[in-house]
C-alpha cells in the first residue's frame, strides 16, 4: 500500500498527530486514517492496534511511525438481555371458569305397553293386554266400572340420566267411541315403568289433548317436569283417567296405531 508521501496533503509539521486504526497490525505496519487521508503507518515493536484505537503518530522524514495508542476502540456493549414477557397485573380477582360445554339431543321413547285398567284387572277383551287402546270415563248405561288407559315407557328415558329436558311432546290418536265432538283427555303422571300386575299408581294431573273422533295430535307438549321425572327415574308412564263417567274418550293403543303414545324428549348437558 502506498505511504502518501508524495500527497497533495501535507501532514509535515504538524508535531505529533493522532490517527484512527484502519487495520490492525501486519509485518509491523497498519492502515490508519489522519484527518480523512489514509497513510501507512508503522509501528513499534510490541504496539498492539485494534481496529478504531486511536493512535499518536510521529512523522520522521516521509516515514510514519505509531508510538502508542491514545485510546482503546470503544468496547461494543453486548445486547441487554429481552425482558421476560410481564405477567399481567393481580387484581386480587380468580379467573373467570371456563364455559361449560353445552350438549343437546332428542330422544324419541315408543312405549313398551299400552293397557287399560278396568274393575281391578287389566283388559284383555277387545286386544293383547300389552297393546291395549287406553280409556278413560265409562260408556253410557255400562256396568262396568270407569276405566284408566295407560302407556308404560320402561327406561328407555333414563338413558340420558342427567341432562336436563328442555321440551317433551306425545303422538295421540282419538278412535271410536262415545260421541264425535273434540272432548279434552286428562292426563295423569304415573309411577311405574312397565305394566303392573295391579292397578297403577296415579300422580300428578293435567289437562290433555283435545280431539274429535279419529283425529291425530302428533306432537301434544306435556310438562317438561313430567318427562324430567322419567329421565330421573322417578316416573315410568302416562295414563288417562278421570274420577266421572264423562267425558269417555278412546285414545289410539299400540295395536291400532304403531306410533300411539309415542314420547320425543328434547334435552341439553352443560
Amino acid at each position: 500500500m502506498a505511504d502518501w508521501a508524495d500527497t497533495r496533503v501535507s501532514l509535515a509539521g504538524q508535531g505529533a498527530l493522532r490517527g484512527r486504526a484502519l487495520t490492525t497490525v501486519s509485518s509491523g505496519a497498519c492502515v490508519v486514517s489522519v484527518g480523512g487521508i489514509q497513510i501507512n503507518v508503522r509501528t513499534i515493536v510490541g504496539l498492539t492496534v485494534a481496529v478504531g484505537d486511536t493512535l499518536l503518530i510521529q512523522r520522521t522524514g516521509s516515514v510514519y511511525y505509531a508510538f502508542a495508542v491514545a485510546s482503546a476502540a470503544p468496547a461494543v456493549p453486548p445486547p441487554a438481555p429481552t425482558a421476560p414477557d410481564a405477567a399481567p397485573p393481580d387484581t386480587g380477582d380468580a379467573a373467570p371458569a371456563p364455559k361449560p360445554t353445552v350438549t343437546t339431543g332428542t330422544l324419541t321413547c315408543p312405549p313398551v305397553s299400552t293397557a287399560c285398567y278396568r274393575d281391578g284387572s287389566w283388559r284383555s277383551d277387545g286386544g293383547a293386554v300389552n297393546s291395549f287402546d287406553t280409556y278413560q270415563g265409562r260408556y253410557a248405561g255400562s256396568s262396568f266400572g270407569r276405566m284408566t288407559g295407560c302407556a308404560f315407557y320402561g327406561s328407555k328415558p333414563q338413558s340420558i340420566s342427567g341432562a336436563t329436558v328442555t321440551r317433551a311432546t306425545i303422538k295421540v290418536r282419538r278412535l271410536t267411541s262415545g260421541d264425535f265432538a273434540a272432548r279434552t283427555a286428562t292426563l295423569r303422571l304415573v309411577s311405574q315403568s312397565t305394566r303392573p300386575s295391579g292397578a297403577p299408581t296415579l300422580n300428578e294431573s293435567t289437562s290433555g289433548p283435545s280431539l274429535a273422533v279419529n283425529a291425530t295430535n302428533t306432537a301434544f307438549v306435556i310438562p317438561n317436569s313430567w318427562a324430567q321425572a322419567m329421565v330421573n327415574g322417578t316416573r315410568g308412564g302416562l295414563a288417562i283417567s278421570i274420577s266421572s263417567d264423562n267425558p269417555y274418550i278412546r285414545l289410539a293403543g299400540r295395536s291400532s296405531w304403531s306410533v300411539a303414545w309415542t314420547m320425543t324428549i328434547s334435552w341439553r348437558r352443560g
